[in-house]
């Protein structure tokens, strides 16, 4: 572990079982090189045996660290951090991956074999990169549709005019060294959010304004949609589904 990585992956956890599929995603990757996982525990909800059963099958590329300190640094759960989302945990992580270059997955959602890959060529001779992601069927797993309403990047989508467009976590990577600023940012959410799960936000609008970034132009994350979610309904109407992520009748033609 002396030697530095090619790639690190952030990934930060409660526990649920879906944590098989995100972990088993990154030990699929098509990538030429060592992978550092680095898995931070905020509150261990689930079973931890969940851990040995997923690195059973774990590939020699891949290093797979976990990290919990016996306690939430999320003030969501007592903790002194106001990210809702983890607390410091992806900001404690990034400083502790034994590479430059790193990337973020959380636990419900997962990456085609290529995702790893094609973030790492990109970001050479930039800053950061980021990919673009599948809508996924919070229950069934099946990819609706490509995201080209939220995580287009910089000035795009319709988050364009209030927040300078988005980038999921989940499609992003930093170079570290050449990132300095945003890595303190992921446990600063934005202030008017009552859920404080906005770091997102926060650490995009310093990586467009202070940063160079590219886009892979491929879609190669898997992210599951939330019912719950305040976007869910507006999400489902621009893919012309229902609520339930069901084609409605209207837009059916045969």
């Amino acid at each position: 572990m002396q030697t530095p990585v090619e790639a690190a992956v952030i990934i930060p956890t409660i526990l649920r079982p879906c944590l098989s599929d995100a972990v088993r995603s990154v030990f699929a990757q098509a990538f030429p090189g060592r992978i550092h996982i680095l898995l931070g525990i905020d509150v261990p909800a689930g079973d931890p045996a969940i851990l040995d059963e997923i690195c059973a099958n774990r590939p020699e590329n891949c290093i797979v660290q976990v990290y919990y300190p016996g306690y939430s640094t999320s003030r969501r759960h007592g903790g002194l951090s106001p990210a809702g989302d983890g607390g410091v945990l992806r900001t404690v992580l990034t400083y502790l991956a034994n590479s430059p270059f790193v990337a973020y997955l959380d636990d419900d959602n997962a990456w085609h074999p290529e995702h790893l890959a094609r973030l790492r060529t990109a970001v050479e001779d930039f800053d950061w990169a980021y990919a673009l992601r599948w809508f996924v069927h919070p229950e069934t797993g099946v990819p609706l549709a490509i995201d080209i309403w939220e995580s287009v990047g910089p000035g795009r989508g319709v988050f364009a005019e209030k927040f300078g467009g988005f980038v999921d976590p989940n499609c992003l990577m930093i170079n570290k060294f050449r990132c300095p600023k945003v890595i303190p940012l992921w446990r600063r959410p934005v202030v008017a959010d009552p859920r404080a799960q906005s770091a997102d936000r926060t650490v995009f609008d310093v990586l467009q304004k202070h940063y160079r970034g590219v886009c892979t132009n491929a879609a190669t994350v898997y992210y599951r949609l939330d019912f719950k979610d305040a976007n869910h309904e507006d999400r489902m109407g621009w893919m012309g589904l229902d609520s339930d992520g069901v084609r409605k009748k209207e837009d059916v033609l045969f």
